[in-house]
């Protein structure tokens, strides 16, 4: 069951966002990086295995969303798809999170019937109002807020006045911003009235996960 909690400090990420870590390959980097992450007390774990330096075999991606999957039911907190949302069914997921260039959302709702939440990406002021049409989605995600290098493919810098924005359309609407947030800016996040943080290098850049997971969470 989505509650909007869990969108608090939300992390996401795959292979490509660990290959700079000295452990052996890269999917015991990813592994290693969300285990620590859990521990630091991260409320989301969305699973995105995405670009040239993803794992390309489709049956690697498998076993390593399983993985995921594991290490987040032993800590308890909600294990996302990005995207494919086949797999999420197959795997049994807790939540889908689609783009606006991913699935029609409304075949996404079809797949899920109900069993996974779901979880739309907004990064203008039109993409956000033809969401709000949208039945079925459980929150927004919105950015990219501030540059970021993570996800090259994401309209860069939209800018905190989106998220007042997304407010004043649904101000019910759980809401998580995304994109270049970090602890050094991510009280301006909350101030404009995000639910939760959604973030990638913020982890995997960390030289103290633990502390930063902290400081993303008590800022607020």
């Amino acid at each position: 069951m989505f509650q909007r909690e869990l969108l608090s400090v939300y992390f996401v990420a795959g292979t490509q966002d660990c290959l700079h870590l000295s452990t052996e390959t890269p999917e015991q980097k990813l592994l290693s990086t969300l285990e620590t992450a859990l521990q630091a007390g991260i409320t989301c774990y969305q699973f995105r295995e995405k670009g040239e330096l993803a794992l390309q075999d489709k049956q690697a991606q498998w076993q390593l969303a399983r993985d995921c999957q594991a290490l987040c039911r032993q800590y308890g907190v909600p294990f996302v798809l990005n995207n494919d949302v086949e797999m999420a069914v197959k795997l049994g997921a807790d939540g889908v999170h689609i783009g606006q260039k991913d699935m029609a959302a409304l075949e996404a709702i079809k797949l899920i019937q109900g069993k996974l939440f779901l979880g739309i990406s907004n990064s203008t002021l039109y993409e956000l109002q033809n969401s709000l049409k949208l039945p079925d989605i459980d929150y927004w995600a919105v950015g990219a807020i501030f540059n970021t290098a993570s996800k090259p493919d994401a309209m860069q810098n939209v800018g905190i006045d989106l998220i007042r924005q997304a407010k004043q359309l649904a101000p019910n609407k759980p809401l998580v911003a995304i994109g270049g947030i970090s602890v050094d800016n991510v009280a301006n996040i909350w101030a404009a009235g995000a639910d939760g943080v959604a973030v990638i290098s913020a982890i995997t850049q960390s030289d103290n996960v633990m502390q930063t997971v902290q400081k993303l969470k008590t800022t607020y």
